[in-house]
């Protein structure tokens, strides 16, 4: 009986308690290394990435729209300048002439590059999950782990044409809604997208929780944590948009200043990711069945 837990069924009063707990183990796990990593690997995988998906998405929605697209979003969150030194490395990298041979040496380096982020990930999120690999499973989980990688690059690109659909189906109710109906309407259109934003961020993030480390987790507590980390994915998208804007922290750095504003936006954003994760973990223990090693890993 010692070891009954107390509590079961979560409340609101508990959340400030949580958020503590969920700090001190945050900050324990040393999550400004963690995101060092994880930025360090997205400069690294972010050419092949994009160009993956432009081609993904591209394909069905249109290459110039869904690059216009990617070039709005980026411009909004590392300002006009980054987003127009991004957009010319995507277009360098898909225009470039290349023989047969060379083609094919690069597809497979689009490919092992494009998952590399998801692979530091995993790592990551099984280092703050208290888990670790199996000794003899280390060959094959590393195909399996960049195998499941790249489905995580195909989900992106999935998740992305459900947005610009939904947001393009979105901006023409706005413009009918000012035309022909009362203006506070509008504003249940801009409601609308942000919902849908949180929306797919917590379907993205709930399946990295449940599928990307070596664990068992119900749910449930998947989604919980995956709602709160995508509220502050994207509160925390609007304020690092806000200081790159102004601030324009990569003016110092002159040629290197759109590497520098990636590795500072993917690092920022990986803290908020590992703060949710942290308080899935915490909250799994608490209020349900904790979180157990996949069959070919163990605690820590």
């Amino acid at each position: 009986m010692k070891n009954q837990k107390t509590t079961t069924v979560f409340k609101i009063k508990h959340l400030p308690d949580l958020i503590s707990k969920t700090y001190k183990a945050w900050m324990q796990d040393d999550p400004f290394r963690l995101s060092a990593i994880v930025a360090y690997y997205a400069v690294i995988s972010l050419p092949a990435l994009l160009v993956i998906i432009i081609n993904l998405v591209g394909s069905i929605w249109g290459y110039e729209i869904v690059q216009g697209e990617l070039t709005g979003e980026f411009s909004s969150a590392l300002g006009k300048d980054a987003a127009t030194s991004i957009e010319n490395i995507i277009k360098e990298t898909r225009n470039s002439d290349k023989n047969t041979l060379s083609t094919i040496i690069g597809i497979g380096t689009l490919l092992f590059g494009a998952t590399g982020v998801f692979y530091q990930l995993k790592i990551s999120l099984n280092e703050i999950w208290k888990i670790a690999p199996k000794p003899n499973a280390k060959i094959w989980k590393v195909i399996t782990d960049r195998i499941l990688s790249f489905a995580f690059v195909l989900v992106i690109g999935f998740l992305l044409l459900i947005s610009f659909m939904v947001t393009a189906a979105i901006s023409a109710m706005t413009n009918y809604i000012r035309t022909v109906l009362p203006d506070f309407l509008v504003y249940l259109s801009y409601a609308l997208d942000f919902s849908l934003s949180v929306g797919i961020i917590t379907v993205l993030f709930a399946l990295m929780f449940k599928y990307l480390p070596d664990v068992k987790i119900k749910w449930k507590t998947v989604w919980t944590g995956a709602l709160l980390t995508a509220l502050l994915f994207v509160i925390g998208k609007f304020l690092l948009g806000l200081y790159f804007g102004h601030a324009e922290p990569g003016s110092t750095y002159g040629a290197a200043g759109t590497i520098v504003l990636i590795l500072l936006w993917v690092s920022y954003s990986s803290l908020i990711l590992f703060f949710g994760a942290e308080f899935t973990y915490v909250y799994a223990n608490r209020y349900g069945a904790g979180i157990e090693p996949s069959d070919i890993a163990v605690k820590k």
